[in-house]
């Protein structure tokens, strides 16, 4: 039998996923993400073992890993039996993809602190009259 070797997470890992959670991320895209961040390719397979992601949850992870153009996949060919499979990378550094989060954050505190400016426009108006 062939030996495998699969990365799994250890405790930096699960802050990170933590931390990718506290601003909203989903859990599924958090895990891949902090799984793929340490540079290493895997198939879908290795990233259910090591990030505790169910097959399913992995493909939507890469919908999204997909759909911000963050994921690179490629066709590895096995030793002649079975299917070639897919292997996946990311092909954004990882400072790129928190910039993208950082951003949307401050685009969100912005829309929040018009809100309240126009609270406190409206308001002002009303205690005036």
């Amino acid at each position: 039998m062939k030996e495998s070797f699969v990365l799994r997470f250890d405790e930096k890992d699960i802050e990170v996923v933590e931390t990718l959670k506290s601003l909203g991320v989903p859990r599924k895209v958090s895990n891949m993400i902090a799984y793929l961040a340490s540079g290493t390719e895997a198939t879908s397979r290795e990233i259910e073992r090591g990030s505790d992601l169910r097959q399913p949850e992995v493909s939507i992870a890469l919908r999204t890993l997909r759909k911000n153009d963050w994921v690179e996949e490629k066709i590895s060919r096995s030793d002649g039996t079975g299917r070639p499979m897919k292997v996946y990378r990311l092909k954004t550094p990882i400072d790129e993809i928190l910039h993208y989060y950082e951003q949307e954050k401050l685009n969100e505190a912005n829309v929040a602190m018009a809100s309240i400016q126009r609270l406190k426009n409206l308001l002002g108006e009303a205690g005036s009259s």
